[in-house]
């Protein structure tokens, strides 16, 4: 682990625009209409090619010098399926078997010095008012520190695990319950503001409760708050502010996207044209842009890029 890389590093997210890094999957209805023996023939097959793939993904990030890298949330297909609230078995004992695989790929990660972390989906909304959706939430979180866990990724904020605010006006809610998730998440967790729930405002008080990084997007903050571009003032305030709530602040991590017609149009564009100057010192950039790989190496070559 490097907690001080070259100024910023730049993350790419789980695929390539290319062919390069791909990642197999199979639909929950095709999964379920196979009989036992097809099921865990399907899931090793494919659980084994996205390992191996995890390892190419380390090696084409080590080779364009990308030192930070998503992990994709859909490595392991139906690893969070449950029946009647019974987590699958086949599927379990299939990730279980392949330990060894998945602990070298993790190391792959490690031994060239690249940080990781996961972004789970938005149906993950940890603070609903629905006990059903709580615990849901909480199981399908569970899945991924638990791939975490399996990768060999130490549990702290350097592999992050990283999640919205979720259920809007329920901050409170949210801030109660961090302190007692399981080690496996709570020490890895941060939280992300959003464009519509939750903006800067709400989840840091959140974040500064309970002692969780809070991982800024500007793009997301001008959406929310119809702020004119990505130079109001207010967003070097937000970053700094968000700095504060990492241990250490050498290890911030901010998202970077552009809206393809604009700053408020919420679609990602391919290339990054607008770098907000309140992240020149960021240490750690994760790049949201639909040119992946692409957008990457032109922010590294310091190329003005238009969307």
């Amino acid at each position: 682990m490097n907690p001080d890389p070259p100024t910023p590093a730049y993350g790419l997210v789980c695929l390539t625009a290319g062919p390069e890094v791909r990642f197999r999957t199979v639909t929950r209805t095709r999964y379920l209409a196979l009989n036992d023996a097809e099921k865990r023939g399907k899931l090793r097959d494919i659980y084994s090619s996205n390992i191996a793939k995890l390892r190419e993904a380390a090696q084409f990030c080590a080779a364009r010098g990308i030192r930070l890298y998503r992990l994709s949330s859909s490595l392991f297909p139906m690893l969070d399926l449950r029946h009647g609230g019974t987590e699958d078995q086949i599927s379990g004992e299939v990730f279980a078997e392949l330990a060894p695989q998945l602990r070298e790929a993790g190391a792959a990660f490690a031994a060239v010095g690249i940080r990781t972390l996961m972004h789970p989906e938005q149906f993950i909304v940890l603070n609903s008012e629905r006990a059903e959706v709580r615990e849901s939430s909480l199981y399908a979180l569970s899945v991924h520190a638990r791939v975490m866990d399996a990768l060999g990724l130490e549990r702290s904020p350097w592999n992050l695990l990283l999640l919205h605010g979720g259920k809007g006006g329920r901050g409170a809610e949210l801030a109660a319950l961090i302190p007692d998730l399981p080690d496996a998440i709570r020490l890895r967790l941060g939280l992300e503001n959003d464009e519509r729930a939750y903006g800067a405002a709400d989840l840091l008080p959140v974040c500064e409760a309970t002692s969780t990084p809070f991982v800024f997007d500007a793009h997301h903050q001008v959406v929310h708050e119809r702020l004119p571009d990505y130079e109001h003032p207010s967003l070097r305030e937000w970053v700094l502010r968000a700095r504060a709530t990492w241990q250490p602040p050498e290890w911030q991590l901010v998202h970077l996207s552009n809206g393809i017609d604009g700053p408020h149009d919420r679609r990602h564009s391919w290339l990054i044209a607008d770098v907000p100057s309140s992240y020149a010192d960021v240490p750690w950039i994760e790049v949201e842009a639909k040119g992946k790989e692409e957008a990457v190496a032109a922010l590294m070559n310091g190329e003005g890029m238009t969307n």
